[in-house]
């Protein structure tokens, strides 16, 4: 039997510490223990996007990140991206688009675009696009993607 440990870590700006294996990853601790419900299991394997976080800035894939890999870090997931009850401008934008179909790969779409704008505030479509290539979505053409990211770049510029 795997032996547990206590792993502390910033969640969205509080301080959480979870009891877990070292081998568990951050994917399953967020939406198992801590119920965070955001990042989303699907392909498991790095290729869909559909968990991706922040993890001291950067935009990772949760179910590729050993818990034991997050001890001190910053972990931002799409439910952290809300400030004081209000969306931040990539969410409203998405909302505002049209980007939003059955919900499954959207947090993680908004987390990548939102990485995407702290690194680059006036992206090209094609940094759009290569800013989002690690997310998939099965329900869009990405067109209303594309404009709502350009729509939260100009928002996020004001």
């Amino acid at each position: 039997m795997p032996v547990e440990r206590f792993i502390s870590f910033r969640l969205n700006g509080e301080l959480e510490t979870v009891k877990c294996t070292p081998a568990s990853t951050l994917l399953e601790v967020l939406r198992h223990q801590l119920q965070v419900t955001g990042p989303k299991e699907d392909c498991a394997k790095g290729e869909c996007g559909a968990c991706t976080v922040l993890m001291n800035g950067q935009p990772v894939c949760s179910c590729l990140v050993l818990i034991s890999q997050v001890q001190g870090a910053d972990i931002v997931t799409s439910e952290g991206l809300v400030k004081d009850g209000r969306l931040n401008p990539v969410q409203e934008a998405f909302l505002e688009e049209g980007a939003v179909q059955c919900g499954h790969c959207i947090p993680g779409l908004i987390v990548s675009a939102t990485a995407l704008l702290m690194r680059n505030p006036n992206p090209t479509v094609d940094d759009i696009r290569i800013g989002l290539s690690g997310n998939l979505c099965r329900c869009s053409g990405y067109t209303k993607v594309i404009a709502a990211v350009q729509k939260a770049a100009a928002k996020w510029r004001e």
